[in-house]
């Protein structure tokens, strides 16, 4: 992987140099009215070029740091929702235990089948 990306860097920059090579000319930019700027064409590309190299290196820098922001903001949302979770089960165990105590409490009661039976068989006659 090495040597492809050497051969890939040598390249581009032997046609860096062929293209400065061979684009002197001058050029002329108007900035502003009154501001003018005469620059060799292959220079001034070269200028915009790495002036947008480092317009997305800013933009990429800021991006990863609003990400950064929203991964820090999710991991507290999920630590609260963590702690919820907890207390939702501390009462629910809470609130099971409160009923199996007040359901031994109650009386037993049984029904025999074959009340049951006796019931239903009135009931289709």
């Amino acid at each position: 992987m090495r040597q492809i990306n050497f051969g890939l860097i040598f390249g581009f920059g032997l046609l860096t140099v062929f293209f400065t090579l061979e684009n002197t000319a001058p050029t002329t930019v108007h900035v502003l009215p009154g501001m003018n700027y005469t620059l060799p064409l292959a220079g001034l590309l070269l200028l915009v070029a790495g002036v947008g190299a480092v317009s997305a290196w800013f933009f990429a820098a800021w991006t990863g740091m609003l990400n950064n922001v929203e991964r820090i903001t999710q991991a507290s949302e999920f630590e609260a929702q963590q702690v919820r979770i907890q207390e939702l089960e501390t009462d629910l165990n809470r609130y099971r235990s409160t009923v199996q105590t007040q359901l031994g409490l109650l009386p037993a009661t049984t029904v025999s089948s074959s009340s049951q039976g006796d019931d239903n068989s009135s009931d289709a006659a």
